[in-house]
């Protein structure tokens, strides 16, 4: 590889115009000689707490992903990633696997990173959880796709809280209590680890922390996406301050 700052990976990150989280927190995580290269996909902030207003963010999200996506494929890189979650699960597996094949067309050959993939992947590196605490960024209209596609993946979702976003950008817009608050409620005892979908959710380093406290993995979207990234090009660092994830091989 012979970028001079990226001389160990190079890694893409196409990330809707409405978000505000995923950028600095997956700067934030960035090893030694890896570099982060940022496209952005042009939504407009629809409601997300109507169909209607739902069904066009997920329309705005497909037409434009793979553009930018195709606009990062010269930079030479190991991995996208592709930082959307609703377009990843809305209609279940088969149309996620279309989405897939036209974002790695897009690529140039690059790894494509999206969340479904990448959580599942962490579960089984953590020892095969299947039982899950899920948090999601919506509102209930989007919660079940979500908690349908987990389902449909073997996942048995124990509890579900959602965090009320109700357009692409208010979904940054929570606190460290509205954190706790998603966290305790579905820390079940039968709960092996705790998921949050949803990338303009800024929780990473909340679920380091929320780790120390309750004795499980917390899987943040934006460092499983990173982490699944970063693996898929080769590099196995483990990064202080991210969690358990973060040391698993």
């Amino acid at each position: 590889m012979s970028s001079f700052l990226g001389k160990r990976a190079r890694i893409g990150v196409a990330i809707p115009t409405t978000n505000t989280s995923a950028q600095p927190e997956m700067d934030d995580m960035r090893p030694f000689d890896v570099t982060n290269h940022v496209a952005r996909i042009a939504i407009d902030d629809d409601s997300l707490a109507n169909a209607e207003g739902f069904r066009k963010v997920i329309d705005d999200i497909r037409r434009s992903t793979p553009s930018a996506i195709r606009s990062l494929r010269h930079c030479g890189l190991n991995a996208i990633i592709a930082a959307v979650s609703p377009d990843g699960y809305w209609e279940g597996w088969p149309a996620h696997e279309m989405l897939l094949a036209e974002l790695t067309d897009a690529g140039g050959g690059a790894a494509i990173v999206m969340s479904a993939n990448a959580i599942l992947a962490a579960l089984n590196a953590l020892g095969g959880i299947r039982r899950i605490g899920l948090i999601s960024p919506y509102l209930e209209l989007g919660d079940e796709p979500v908690s349908r596609f987990f389902t449909e993946s073997g996942i048995d979702i124990v509890a579900t809280h959602g965090l009320g976003g109700r357009t692409p950008s208010n979904i940054s817009n929570v606190t460290a209590v509205d954190l706790r608050n998603a966290v305790l409620a579905v820390n079940r005892p039968e709960v092996e680890a705790i998921v949050q979908v949803g990338t303009n959710v800024p929780m990473a380093k909340f679920a380091a922390m929320a780790e120390s406290w309750i004795g499980k993995p917390v899987l943040a979207n934006n460092p499983v996406l990173y982490w699944h990234a970063l693996r898929c090009s080769g590099i196995g660092d483990a990064i202080p301050g991210h969690g358990l994830l973060y040391e698993a091989k």
